[in-house]
């Protein structure tokens, strides 16, 4: 080892250097363009037209749950095996696979919560140029064209997605080496053995039998077919910057085409630091999804960070649809439009000249290895979208109440003393949190599950001081572990076989924190149940039930690998790590959650916190955008990240408050923290090398500033909660575009400095410098729209000029919602467990409202067993009512009402309670200038039954 930790010394410093030193930017040559990665260019360099592949109609097969017909490419005669499922909630699932592979391909297991289940298909009909199948609900069908190959997906007259109609379907098969001895010895057998069966056949076939056979090419040999295939470099061997890939199984890349006419938005595929709207790549690069350490990231790129999940949507006025890519191999997303680049002037033009062109995107999607296994998504609206998709991943796992809250972290508090003098300063300062963490400085070392001896000495006196006061702690726990035979995790990986291998069967190290470093195989199960075990208490020397648990590095990354991460030819079992790759950080992220809540005996929720992700890591908690920087563009962008990152699952996002890299200006300091407090996940973050920055540091205006965006986040942490509920019940996002609730306004399509919270509240942060006004659209022709922090009542349909000072931060409560919050701020949202409720009811045109309110004990899976409560309220005909949505659910609260606010209401002449109890008059004051009815001290529990009458 001294040889390689000699040879690496230089490799770790140059890195620090780079990361520590004043020049902060990504040095993109570190990362793959598609020309520089071999499979993307082969694929890319298919051009639309006449494809090789048919479908042999002769060979179909249809069950009741799903139909199989073989495709042959004509010029190299390989058979692939199409399957074809109707699953229920109107979604198709289509699969391609090599009839016959050389080896197993690579089927991405444990992202889909279970085995989709299937409605029938039926025939409808068919004849030498197809079939016609019904996907049953409103005469939707699936044609298959035989020659060349291709899908539609119809409904009606309107074709709502097409397969393979550009003829883009690339498919590259396993083979062997031509240059090996193996292949020499098989294709010198198969010579042979085709020579006897020539002379055996001529001696007695029927010649018009043999020209019918020989006019099939199906039938012609393949070997003899395979040789005059074109070997082109990269395929069995790749070199990027010193690094070479040996590609033990050659080319296996995999390729499909879809045309969406109709459309002009297309969104999702995060991760990458873009608009919301994806731009057609036809100019540069396609969209990258291969999960990365990218250092400090460049915006307005397709290039590959951290996460990548494989899922985008497509939306007009219409309808909205999406499309599942299953595959975790590095993937590249084209997208191309017939509308792309046209001005405005230019689309009225067309219009009015009554041009018959129809807007249409068309993407096609490549993956390195593994097969196609697609799900159409077919909608028809935003909401359908996310059950379908919720079906078949799962939906945000529901945290615990107080990570709602506000998390104060840097890298790194540099002792005990330092964290009880912060946590201390926010009591001081009057600022509620509810997490403080702690960066890789904390650990012995390096070594993840320790602490270091001198600077934490005493971690279980340090976490129950915080535990005293109700806060909690985030500890980090990487899955890079230090090679080092006096660290106890690490000779237990080495003895149980657990890491990740390289490609000649020993034990795969890289670079990284520690210095020399192994890497768990996270793909094996038996590695992840282990790695969950060491979260118990007995095991995690100092942990206690108000430790938590924040995974980086987990794409995984490797300081010394090619593109910062892990060989692609090293081994997870029988797999190669390109096969698995953008599953690593998913599969660390479930083995954290699943020890977090084996340490409690299964009754805790977890809370954990990771960088890199893929389909389906909704379920085991929140994601952040990375190491971003303290920069005006970063924060504009954290809205469209997450924005993306909702529409495919993943609610619970944010970004570093601040930024990581650089220092922020006050100004920018204040206005991240009002766009982050109405963000789902909320947390300051700092790079070792930078200026503290806790609130209190940038003068008394500062800290007021901070101190009410803050408070701002806890009193709204009762609707927070309840959209987190309803995110894990029905996989809608917490934080979502306009177009998700005004699926037919096409000002709202690509929209993304402003967003949703929920249906019922509007956010359009302050992201410029210097800001005096901003202008934010209000959505809905029929809606009303109230300022919630002066009750202005403003029209939907409309762009609002909004003029701002430093504490501004322009949100907007829906005309027709009703949202609890609490306005007690305590020191924590614990502190707050018993307060009471204030209900704002902002009414509409109609003079109508409605909202619920959830509560549960916060922190348990409790709600499973249906202890909670859910509230309906609901305002019409001056009544105002509480009743109960689940019945069977058995919760009590201590919690009351203590207020009522009612925006755009009349002046009553009396209101009365009526409860179990009795019926009581109510004292109110009425603002008439603002039309605000404030009806004070109504005192009922927060559970109960009651109505309050406005006479």
């Amino acid at each position: 080892m001294a040889t390689f930790t000699e040879r690496m010394g230089p490799v770790l410093l140059v890195w620090l250097a780079v990361c520590l030193g004043g020049t902060w930017a990504v040095d993109k040559g570190n990362f793959k363009t598609c020309e520089q990665s071999a499979f993307c260019k082969r694929q890319r360099a298919i051009k639309p037209g006449e494809s090789p592949y048919r479908a042999l109609l002769e060979t179909m097969e249809l069950t009741n749950t799903r139909l199989t017909l073989q495709l042959i490419n004509d010029n190299n005669k390989v058979r692939l095996l199409l399957e074809l499922y109707r699953l229920q909630g109107n979604i198709t699932r289509v699969k391609i696979n090599e009839l016959k592979p050389l080896k197993p391909r690579y089927e991405v297991p444990d992202v889909l919560i279970r085995e989709p289940p299937t409605e029938p298909l039926s025939l409808l009909s068919q004849d030498e140029n197809g079939v016609v199948l019904s996907l049953g609900p409103e005469s939707q069908r699936v044609i298959v064209s035989a020659r060349p190959f291709r899908l539609d997906i119809v409904e009606g007259r309107d074709v709502l997605m097409s397969l393979n109609s550009r003829g883009l379907l690339g498919f590259e098969h396993l083979r062997m080496r031509k240059d090996t001895f193996s292949y020499k010895v098989t294709s010198t057998v198969a010579s042979v053995w085709n020579n006897i069966k020539r002379v055996f056949s001529s001696s007695q076939a029927d010649p018009e039998a043999e020209n019918k056979e020989g006019a099939d090419p199906a039938n012609q040999d393949e070997n003899t077919k395979e040789e005059e295939e074109k070997v082109e470099d990269g395929m069995w061997e790749e070199t990027f910057k010193s690094h070479t890939d040996s590609k033990p199984n050659g080319p296996s890349a995999v390729s499909l085409d879809f045309s969406l006419p109709g459309v002009e938005h297309v969104y999702g595929i995060p991760e990458h630091a873009d608009t919301l709207k994806l731009k057609t790549t036809d100019s540069g690069d396609p969209y990258r999804l291969y999960n990365l350490d990218v250092f400090q990231y460049e915006l307005y790129n397709p290039m590959a960070l951290y996460g990548g999940v494989p899922v985008m949507l497509a939306h007009n006025a219409q309808r909205t649809t999406g499309i599942f890519w299953l595959n975790a191999a590095e993937t590249w997303v084209d997208i191309s439009s017939n509308t792309a680049g046209k001005t405005v002037f230019g689309k009225m033009l067309d219009f009015v000249q009554g041009s018959s062109e129809t807007p249409q995107t068309d993407v096609r999607w490549i993956s390195e290895s593994g097969i196609i296994d697609v799900f159409l998504m077919l909608g028809p609206t935003p909401r359908d979208v996310f059950s379908q998709y919720a079906s078949l991943t799962g939906t945000q796992a529901f945290p615990p109440l107080a990570s709602l809250g506000y998390h104060q972290c840097r890298w790194n508090y540099n002792d005990q003393e330092d964290v009880r003098s912060v946590d201390a300063g926010f009591d001081e300062h009057d600022i509620p949190y509810d997490f403080i963490w702690l960066d890789i400085e904390h650990t012995d070392g390096k070594r993840y599950f320790t602490w270091d001896p001198h600077k934490f000495a005493s971690p279980k006196e340090m976490l129950q001081g915080l535990m005293d006061k109700k806060r909690k702690m985030v500890a980090i726990v990487d899955p890079h572990i230090k090679v080092d035979t006096n660290y106890k995790i690490h000779n237990e990986i080495r003895s149980r076989g657990f890491y990740v291998k390289n490609k000649d069967g020993g034990d795969y190290e890289g670079w990284c924190w520690p210095g020399s470093a192994g890497y768990p195989d996270f793909v094996r199960p038996d590695m992840r149940a282990w790695w969950a075990s060491q979260f118990a208490y007995d095991q995690y020397e100092g942990a206690m039930e108000n430790l938590y648990t924040w995974n980086d590095m987990n794409e995984p990354s490797v300081f010394n690998g090619p593109e910062v991460t892990m060989h692609k030819d090293a081994l997870h079992g029988a797999w190669e790590h390109r096969d698995v790759h953008n599953l690593y950080g998913l599969y660390v992220h479930m083995a954290t959650a699943q020890g977090l809540m084996e340490r409690s005996g299964g009754v805790e929720r977890p809370f954990v916190l990771t960088r890199a992700f893929f389909a389906g890591s909704q379920r085991y908690g929140a994601v952040w955008t990375g190491d971003n920087a303290a920069e005006w563009d970063h924060l504009k962008i954290s809205i469209p990240m997450c924005l993306s990152l909702s529409l495919v699952g993943i609610s619970f996002c944010g970004a570093d408050v601040g930024g990581f890299f650089k220092s922020p200006s006050t100004e920018l300091l204040v206005r991240w923290y009002q766009t982050g407090a109405y963000q789902p996940f909320f947390r300051a973050h700092a790079h070792l090398d930078t200026p503290r920055r806790e609130p209190w540091l940038f003068g008394p205006e500062n800290t007021a500033l901070i101190r009410e965006a803050v408070r701002q986040r806890y009193t709204f942490l009762p609707y927070w909660y309840q959209l987190f509920y309803l995110a894990y019940h029905t996989g809608e996002p917490v934080m979502r575009p306009l177009w998700v609730e005004y699926p037919q306004d096409p000002a709202t399509f690509a929209l993304d400095d402003e967003f949703l919270l929920g249906r019922d509240l509007l956010v359009h942060p302050v992201t410029e410098e210097g800001a005096r006004g901003v202008t934010a659209y209000l959505p809905g022709k029929e809606e009303v729209w109230f300022d919630i922090h002066t009750f202005q009542k403003h029209n939907g349909g409309q762009n609002l000029y909004i003029p701002v000072t430093m504490s501004s931060i322009p949100v907007f409560q829906r005309g027709g919602s009703i949202i609890p919050r609490k306005l007690r701020v305590r020191r924590s949202s614990a502190c707050m467990e018993h307060d009471p409720y204030t209900l704002y009811v902002a009414l509409n045109n109609q003079r109508t409202a409605e909202g619920e309110l959830y509560i549960d004990d916060g922190h348990t899976f409790n709600y499973e067993k249906k202890e909670f409560i859910h509230r309906r309220f609901s305002f019409s005909n001056n009544v105002l009512s509480s009743v109960d949505l689940e019945p069977g659910a058995q919760f009590t609260t201590k919690s009351w009402v203590e207020r009522i606010i009612i925006l755009g209401a009349s002046k009553p002449s009396s209101i009365t309670l009526k409860t179990a109890d009795g019926v009581n008059q109510l004292e109110f004051d009425f603002d008439a200038s603002m039309s605000v009815l404030t009806i004070r001290k109504p005192g009922m529990n927060a559970g109960a039954d009651w109505t309050v009458t406005l006479q």
